[in-house]
């Protein structure tokens, strides 16, 4: 199942090396709690974390994506893929 950067967990390699727990859609009913469970294991996840307050499955589908998280984040996107994503997007 693709956690809330869109990214399938199973295929993706910061889960792989465990820099990523992994997440459920931002929209899941469990996702609140699991940004709670996270924050009190002093880790966060700023994708997650903007999911859940937007009310948005997947970035994907948030009408602000790209957005500066990602760009700040730098991963799971590069930039040059965000941009690419941006000028498609017509943004």
């Amino acid at each position: 199942m693709p956690g809330a950067c869109g990214i399938a967990c199973e295929i993706c390699v910061l889960h792989e090396k465990e820099m990523c727990p992994g997440c459920p859609p931002g929209t899941d009913p469990k996702a609140p709690a699991f940004v709670e469970e996270m924050k009190r294991e002093c880790l966060s996840c700023p994708v997650i974390e903007c999911a859940v307050k937007n009310k948005v499955d997947y970035c994907f589908r948030c009408e602000g994506f790209p957005c500066d998280i990602h760009y700040q984040a730098a991963f799971p996107y590069t930039n040059a893929l965000l941009d690419t994503w941006k000028r498609s997007l017509g943004k």
